[in-house]
């Protein structure tokens, strides 16, 4: 029994230690395994034969630069719509609440003409105060979504047609003139840094595009130009298509100019207001409520296409990084930088070419289609007036495509020579009422005229101020803010005007087209002559966490070469930016506070702590340190 016992363990111990046949078979297919996904891995990571990085690459620098084109059309088609909507809007309404049988049936005491005078005061008031908001809400919501914000105002004030009270109108046209300003500076800001955008991708292999730095001068001028010139040609079609209300709906509706100007006795140069004796009843029947409320829905739908064309469509303006550093530089000089870029004399000197700008886009719609086109053919032709200035705006403005070959100023020159001839002549033209035979081509002629003008003048500025302030993409928003700005003032002017003789006008338009023409001289003069222009400095990101704060001293995962090196850059840009960006005043309050400020700087601090250790470490120190302490 014992003997049994035995060979059973011994047998056990056997099996505990001989592997049986089919274990080696297995770890033979373990290692061929292993093998196997050794070479896949290796044949994964090696570089593919068929896989090209610099195709790739050029790939997806072509799709970036078609998502640019794709951009600058959907902000084109977007301000487009927007405004072809507003515009149809406010001239239908407009229309409709001044014949006094509509108010009467529809409204009775309503009170439609008083709350008309207030809607206009708050769209054309309301703007002379966006320089004080207009930095500050671009910077905060960034350049995309201030489209798409002042889009949904101008939806806003669409919906409120819907029930037309005080309540509801006046306070939607004031935000409309809130937003004037900022919607039209977001725009003039997105379509030239895509055209920084487009060089950027462009160029992409070149060393200052992969750093992120400053552009060379003139590099981007001629994307500017052509983005410049595509975004009028599509924008201008918003005069075409505002007409459509009134040509297709309210026309059919309208009296005869027999009856309109029965009691008008001249036109032209000669009157004073906008019409003279113009017949308070322009309306044959009143058009059904549900077909107002039908073409109401249908600009509804329009305004909300804009706001997705903006929101879906548009890419932003710039980098995730770039708007964080816009940001940053602090609210207050957010604030204050739009009037300090007026100590730049080409912005000084261009603000009469801002001024004469609005003046001239208001004189076309509101005082040549009626106290010209109107007093002369009829309401009914006011549509046709209209269509051909904007057609004429939309085709002349192609014409900014010459910049790419000629000068600058040729845009500007061709554009006031256009308009001066035209308000020479209109001085002179005094016309009678209810005459549309006889000066139907004339007047006709005369839009197409001026809006050609208008083109020139309206691609030049812009592109002007694209190409001046190319280089400089964290000052675009000031510009564009600054130009509007004074365009609004124009259309507060061309407001309270309404009541003056038309030759007041003609003089006041003349005098400022002059006015602009000489500055704009003076200015390519000082260019040419070198005549240095001071730019306020735009201060450093400052970006700190408060609740943790991430010191840059406390970084401990600096070496002692980064910190020297970090030192280094710190001191030449420094140096850098002070004498080209400070005026005298500048330089004497920074060198004052230099020393205060340098004392207490994260670099001053981290310098004074190297210097510090670096005097410990020295030998001769610590000897002399020794034999102080021997001898004491």
């Amino acid at each position: 029994m014992m003997e049994a016992a035995h060979q059973e363990d011994v047998v056990g111990d056997v099996d505990r230690f001989v592997a049986p046949p089919n274990g080696g078979i297995n770890e033979l297919l373990d290692v061929g395994q292993e093998d196997n996904t050794q070479g896949q891995m290796e044949e994964f990571l090696s570089p593919q034969a068929e896989y090209n990085e610099e195709e790739e690459e050029r790939k997806y620098y072509r799709r970036k630069r078609l998502g640019v084109i794709k951009n600058v059309l959907a902000a084109s088609l977007g301000a487009m719509i927007v405004y072809s909507v507003y515009l149809g809007l406010l001239q239908m309404q407009l229309i409709l609440h001044y014949d006094m049988t509509y108010r009467e049936v529809k409204y009775s005491n309503l009170g439609l003409e008083d709350i008309d005078r207030k809607m206009l005061m708050g769209i054309n008031v309301t703007p002379i105060i966006g320089l004080l908001y207009t930095p500050v809400l671009i910077r905060f919501l960034g350049t995309k979504w201030m489209m798409f914000l002042a889009s949904g105002i101008y939806a806003l004030f669409v919906s409120t047609n819907y029930w037309e009270r005080y309540y509801t109108l006046v306070p939607s046209a004031v935000a409309i003139g809130v937003a004037i300003v900022p919607l039209w500076a977001s725009l003039g800001n997105y379509i030239t840094r895509m055209a920084q955008q487009y060089y950027e991708y462009v160029n992409y292999k070149e060393e200052h595009v992969q750093e992120q730095k400053k552009l060379p001068k003139g590099a981007c001028h001629s994307y500017i130009i052509v983005f410049q010139s595509v975004f009028f040609i599509i924008f201008h079609l918003s005069f075409v298509f505002a007409e459509f209300p009134m040509r297709f709906v309210l026309n059919s509706h309208l009296q005869e100019e027999k009856h309109i100007l029965h009691n008008v006795k001249g036109c032209g140069a000669n009157i004073s207001g906008v019409i003279p004796g113009f017949n308070t009843t322009v309306l044959t029947n009143l058009p059904r409520s549900m077909l107002l409320i039908q073409v109401e829905s249908v600009l509804m739908g329009f305004a909300f296409l804009a706001m997705i064309i903006f929101l879906v469509l548009c890419g932003a303006a710039y980098r995730p990084t770039e708007e964080i550093d816009l940001r940053s530089i602090g609210w207050g000089n957010i604030f204050q930088l739009p009037f300090k870029h007026l100590r730049d004399y080409r912005l000084r000197l261009l603000c009469p070419f801002f001024i004469y700008s609005g003046f001239e886009v208001l004189f076309a719609v509101t005082g040549f289609s009626l106290s010209y086109g109107v007093c002369v053919l009829g309401l009914k032709k006011l549509w046709l007036l209209i269509v051909v200035y904007g057609l004429s705006c939309s085709i002349f403005s192609s014409l900014s495509l010459c910049l790419l070959r000629l000068q600058r100023w040729v845009c500007l020159a061709g554009g006031a020579t256009v308009h001066g001839v035209l308000l020479v002549a209109l001085l002179a033209l005094s016309l009678p009422a209810n005459k549309p035979d006889v000066y139907e081509g004339p007047l006709l002629v005369i839009s197409v005229l001026w809006g050609l003008g208008t083109a020139l003048n309206k691609t030049g500025v812009s592109t002007l101020l694209g190409m001046l302030y190319a280089e400089e993409k964290e000052r675009l928003d000031f510009v564009y803010t600054i130009y509007h700005w004074w365009q609004a003032i124009a259309i507060f002017i061309v407001y309270l005007w309404s009541n003056l003789p038309m030759r007041a006008k003609l003089s006041i338009l003349l005098a400022t087209l002059l006015l602009a023409c000489y500055c704009y001289l003076v200015m390519e003069r000082r260019l040419s002559m070198k005549v240095p222009y001071r730019l306020p400095r735009i201060p450093r990101p400052r970006h700190k966490v408060k609740g943790y704060r991430y010191l840059e001293e406390d970084n401990s995962d600096e070496s002692d070469s980064e910190r020297s090196e970090e030192d280094d850059k710190e001191e030449r840009e420094d140096g850098e930016h002070v004498p080209e960006e400070m005026g005298a005043e500048d330089r004497e309050e920074g060198g004052q506070d230099a020393g205060v400020q340098g004392a207490d700087s994260p670099v001053a601090r981290r310098r004074g702590a190297e210097g510090h250790h670096r005097r410990w470490e020295n030998p001769h120190v610590k000897e002399g340190m020794r034999e102080e302490r021997e001898g004491g």
